[in-house]
């Protein structure tokens, strides 16, 4: 982690030298400093090919199978959002067609995941994942803080249910708000969240259970039905607590509508309070741009929304940051304007059908066995069999980045520390033609390492942490 002002890792020089062919008739000086403003301005055409140049080391982001986070968009939405770019969203004022725009998301998003009422539904966008998550939390701590001051009961011990695959924003979120975070580790055939283990630790000062639809581990969707159903018989019984459900679908709430139509894990189940995903994700837009929507007005407390002026009168705003842009709402209902339910669906379908193919070649390779499939989220995760001594997942890792892929291996969370993987995320930008050569791509890699061997130390924790992302 670099906290600007301190560095992370070596730095470059003091200086960058300026193409000749860029430097200004008659000048003497031709390099530029890194770290302080240069004394002297330059032209445009001579700022931009040296941030270029450098940028250039960042590689292929559509080769990048660790992230989620869309890395292509059309012409026409580069172009609505470059139009778009200089529009501050907070100001609903100014940009009123902005906001209608934010609002008709939340209405098609609401309608989407079986809201009671989605013509009057309630949510807002956010900056990603991240920032819905915590305006989630936030909306059941207070609702619980209610309720116990209405009961005469104590509010200074909250606590928050969750597995511990869960992204670090909740985590963020405990610790900030000064929530216990009871998260729930894994075990030999448990990768993610059940309903008993969230039973087991739901009591009175339990302000929510996190069920997350698409782990970023492995890609799996966590039951949200079995665990609402759990909670709601522990809240049927005697003196048992009723505790909410928030639904991360940070991936799987684009995904699973359209390819999983029969799956119950939204608003059709009433102990689900709130959901978010992220428009960046299989969203389809660039980021940053999340959403969070909550079942009704009663589940977002009153306290916590803000009133601005719109139009000649006011419209409630719910946001932890504050100026940013509105280009990626704007991209967002374009995509959902573009697409439909159809294009979406061909979408979603063919990440998760190219997310299987890619699964079922390697696990034919011969060294891997998968841990997931693709078959929740369009991503997978498989390790090395345990005959395979010569080398590790790490050494797969960095050869295929000779390649410019950039394929992540961690180790699990506890209590699966042992079991150390590679992760391929599948998006839409990745058509078949690119996985064929990433599947070649791999067997050379480990024709080469099983007639060498290596084997290089693992990523630290925080590192692989970053592939969570």
């Amino acid at each position: 982690m670099a906290l600007h002002g301190q560095a992370s890792g070596e730095r470059a020089g003091r200086t960058v030298e300026v193409r000749p062919r860029l430097v200004r008739p008659g000048a003497v000086d031709t390099s530029v400093p890194r770290f302080r403003l240069p004394a002297e301005s330059m032209p445009p055409e001579t700022a931009y090919q040296i941030v270029h140049d450098e940028l250039m080391l960042d590689g292929n982001a559509r080769l990048n199978l660790a992230t989620f986070v869309t890395t292509w968009m059309d012409p026409a939405a580069d172009r609505l959002m470059a139009e778009c770019s200089s529009k501050n969203m907070i100001d609903k004022d100014e940009y009123p067609q902005t906001a209608e725009l934010e609002g008709r998301c939340v209405n098609i998003l609401a309608d989407l995941w079986h809201a009671p009422d989605a013509e009057h539904a309630v949510g807002c966008s956010t900056t990603g994942s991240s920032e819905a998550c915590m305006l989630a939390g936030l909306a059941m701590l207070r609702r619980w803080r209610a309720r116990r001051r209405e009961a005469g009961a104590p509010t200074d011990r909250p606590n928050i249910v969750m597995g511990i695959n869960v992204q670090v924003c909740w985590e963020k979120f405990a610790r900030y708000w000064d929530v216990e975070p009871r998260l729930v580790p894994m075990a030999p055939g448990r990768t993610h969240l059940t309903a008993d283990e969230a039973v087991a630790r739901c009591d009175e000062n339990t302000i929510g259970v996190v069920a997350i639809l698409g782990s970023t581990f492995d890609g799996s969707y966590e039951p949200v039905a079995e665990i609402a159903a759990a909670l709601d018989e522990l809240a049927a019984s005697e003196g048992g607590p009723d505790v909410p459900v928030h639904v991360d679908g940070a991936s799987g709430g684009f995904i699973a509508p359209f390819c999983d139509p029969d799956l119950v894990w939204d608003f059709q189940l009433d102990r689900v309070v709130s959901i978010n995903t992220s428009g960046h994700k299989y969203g389809l837009v660039y980021p940053g741009v999340g959403w969070v929507l909550w079942r009704d007005k009663a589940h977002l407390p009153d306290e916590l929304v803000f009133k601005v002026d719109y139009l000649g009168g006011t419209m409630p705003t719910f946001a932890l940051n504050f100026s940013r842009p509105g280009a990626q709402v704007v991209a967002q209902y374009y995509t959902l304007l573009q697409l439909g339910f159809a294009g979406y669906q061909r979408v979603a379908r063919g990440c998760r059908d190219n997310a299987r193919w890619i699964a079922a070649r390697v696990a034919e390779m011969g060294p891997f066995e998968l841990v997931s499939d693709g078959s929740g989220i369009p991503a997978f995760a498989f390790r090395l069999r345990a005959d395979v001594t010569d080398y590790t997942v790490f050494d797969v890792s960095e050869l295929m980045r000779i390649r410019g892929w950039l394929v992540p291996a961690y180790h699990f969370p506890p209590a699966l520390e042992d079991l150390a993987v590679l992760r391929i995320v599948v998006r839409h930008e990745f058509s078949r033609d690119l996985a064929e050569l990433l599947v070649a791509d791999l067997r050379r890699v480990v024709d080469r390492l099983s007639s060498t061997g290596r084997r290089i130390p693992p990523l630290p924790p925080e590192k692989a942490a970053s592939f969570h992302h």
